[in-house]
C-alpha cells in the first residue's frame, strides 16, 4: 500500500534521473547489517551510512539495532525534516521492492499532519516553570540544612532533594528529546547542570540508553530497560543466558540470579528506593571507560560537581545517623520516579530480536503502557504517562501528547493494535503479577554456571 505525498519525505534520488539509479532488492539490503557494512533504508531509498556510525548523534546502537532494514519510521520519529537532505551524500539506490504497511501509512500521515501544525516546536511554559520550581526547592532544601538545627528540618530537605531529582529527570528527559529553549547552546547548558551537576547522571550516559531502549522498545535482548539481570527479570526468556547487544555481555542465569528473582515481587519496591546507587555507578562508569563520549569533558566536570557539592552538603549534618536518613530519604523519594519508568513497560508485551523497522508502529503500541490520570496530575508523571504517544513521536513535547492520544487511540482501534492503558494502582498491580509470575517460573527453572561471589554480581549488575 503506498502511502500518500503527505505522509513520506521527498526521496533523497531526487538529484539523479530515474534511469541512474541503483535498484536494489530487500534481500540484499539485508546482507548489508554489520557495523563495518552497514545500509538502511528510508522511504524507499537506500543509503550506506558505515561512515556515519561513529558520529551519528544518538550513538551507534541505534542504527546498528535496524541495519539492513526500513528505517523510514524510526528515522521520522526522531529527526525533524531538515534532517532529510543530510543523508544525500550516503545514497546507493532505491529499493525495487518497497512497500508500506497500512498503519505505518497512516502513522507516517499523523506525523505529517503534527509537524505541519508545528507542534514539535512549540515547547509551552512547562521548561520554564520547572526551572523556577527546581530553584526554589533547591534554594528551601539549602535553607533548611545550612539554617536549620531541627532534624525535622534536616530531613524535610533530604526529601527535597528526592523530589528535586524527580523534576530534573523530567528535564533531562525532555531536553534529551528535543529542544526546549530556542538556543542549542543554551540547551546543552541546562542539560548539564540539572542532570550531570544537579543529579550525578550523565546526561550523554542517558541518551545512549534511553535511545537504544526506544529503537528496540521491550525486546529482550537489545532494550537495556528490561535487562535487569541479576536481580530482576521480568520474562522466563531471560532465564537462557541471553547475550545483551547493549552491554555486550551475556545476562548469565546462575544461582544468585534464580534466588533473587525467585524473590524479585518483593524485593522490587525496596530495591527501587536505592536504584538512584546503579544509575551513578552505570553514569561513571559511562563518561570515565566509554570510547566514545560526546564532550566527554564537560560530562566529567558534570558529574564530578555533582560529587564535590552534595557529599559537602551531607557532611554539614550534626551527626551521623541524620546523614544516612537524609540520603536515604533523598533517594526513596527520588524510587518513585524509578518505579514509573517500569510501570511502562514490565508488564507489556516482549520478544527477542532485533526490531523490524517496518513495523515500528506495532512495536511501540505493543510494549507500552499508558497511566490513565487526571490533567492536574500531569507534572507527577512527566510525560510518561502517554508513554504510548512518547514513544511513537519522542520529540514531541509533553504539553502536546494528552490533545495528540485520543488520534493514537483511534489508529490503534483501525488497525486491530492494542493500547494499554491503567490507572497508576493498577499499573502497580501488573507490574508486581508480571514480576511474580516470572518469580514463579525462576523458582523451577535450571540455573547456569554457579557465580564467581555475590560481590561480582553486585558489581556487574546492569539495568
Amino acid at each position: 500500500m503506498p502511502p500518500s505525498a503527505d505522509a513520506m519525505p521527498a526521496p533523497g534520488a531526487d538529484s539523479a534521473a530515474a534511469d541512474d539509479v541503483r535498484m536494489i532488492s530487500s534481500k540484499e539490503l539485508r546482507a548489508h547489517a554489520s557495523p563495518d557494512d552497514l545500509w538502511i533504508s528510508i522511504s524507499g531509498d537506500v543509503y550506506d551510512v558505515t561512515p556515519w556510525l561513529p558520529h551519528h548523534p544518538g550513538g551507534d546502537l541505534p542504527l546498528i539495532t535496524l541495519a539492513g532494514q526500513d528505517a523510514t519510521d524510526a528515522f521520522a520519529a526522531y529527526h525533524p525534516p531538515s534532517a532529510r537532505p543530510l543523508l544525500r551524500r550516503f545514497f546507493v539506490g532505491r529499493l525495487s521492492d518497497y512497500t508500506v504497511s497500512p498503519a505505518s501509512a497512516d502513522y507516517r500521515r499523523l506525523l505529517a499532519q503534527l509537524s505541519s501544525a508545528g507542534l514539535f516546536e512549540r515547547v509551552g511554559p512547562t521548561p520554564k516553570v520547572q526551572l523556577i520550581i527546581m530553584a526554589t526547592l533547591f534554594l528551601a532544601a539549602l535553607y533548611l540544612v545550612l539554617a536549620c538545627a531541627a532534624a525535622s528540618a534536616h530531613l524535610l530537605a533530604g526529601g527535597l532533594f528526592g523530589f528535586i531529582w524527580i523534576q530534573s529527570g523530567w528535564m533531562g528527559h525532555d531536553s534529551g528529546h528535543h529542544r526546549i529553549t530556542g538556543n542549542p547552546l543554551l540547551n546543552r547548558v541546562v542539560q548539564v547542570l540539572s542532570g550531570n551537576c544537579l543529579t550525578g547522571l550523565s546526561i550523554a550516559w542517558w541518551k545512549c540508553n534511553h535511545n537504544t531502549h526506544h529503537i528496540a522498545c521491550n525486546s529482550l535482548d537489545h532494550d537495556p530497560d528490561l535487562q535487569h539481570m541479576p536481580l530482576f527479570a521480568v520474562s522466563p526468556k531471560l532465564f537462557g543466558n541471553i547475550w545483551s547487544y547493549f552491554y555486550r555481555r551475556t545476562l548469565a542465569f546462575d544461582a544468585a540470579s534464580k534466588f533473587l528473582i525467585s524473590y524479585q515481587h518483593w524485593t522490587f519496591y525496596p530495591v527501587m528506593c536505592v536504584a538512584r546507587i546503579n544509575l551513578l555507578a552505570q553514569s561513571a562508569l559511562f563518561v570515565l571507560t566509554e570510547k566514545r563520549v560526546p564532550q566527554r569533558f564537560l560530562e566529567i566536570a558534570g558529574v564530578a560537581t555533582f560529587w564535590a557539592w552534595y557529599p559537602l552538603l551531607v557532611s554539614c549534618l550534626p551527626n551521623w545517623w541524620e546523614r544516612v536518613a537524609f540520603v536515604l530519604l533523598s533517594f526513596t523519594i527520588c524510587g518513585i520516579q524509578h518505579v514509573q519508568f517500569c510501570l511502562n513497560h514490565f508488564s507489556s508485551e516482549v520478544y527477542v530480536g532485533p526490531p523490524k523497522g517496518n513495523d515500528w508502529f506495532e512495536k511501540q503500541t505493543a510494549g507500552t503502557l499508558d497511566i490513565l490520570c487526571s490533567p492536574w496530575m500531569d507534572w507527577f508523571h512527566g510525560g510518561l504517562q502517554f508513554q504510548i504517544e512518547h514513544h511513537l513521536f519522542p520529540r514531541l513535547p509533553r504539553c502536546h501528547l494528552r490533545k495528540v492520544a485520543p488520534y493514537v487511540r483511534d489508529l490503534c482501534k483501525k488497525h486491530g493494535l492494542s493500547y494499554s492503558a491503567a490507572s497508576f494502582w493498577d499499573a502497580n498491580v501488573l507490574t508486581w503479577k508480571t514480576l511474580r509470575a516470572a518469580a514463579l517460573q525462576a523458582r523451577n527453572a535450571t540455573s547456569g554456571a554457579a557465580p564467581k561471589n555475590l560481590v561480582w554480581e553486585a558489581v556487574n549488575t546492569h539495568g
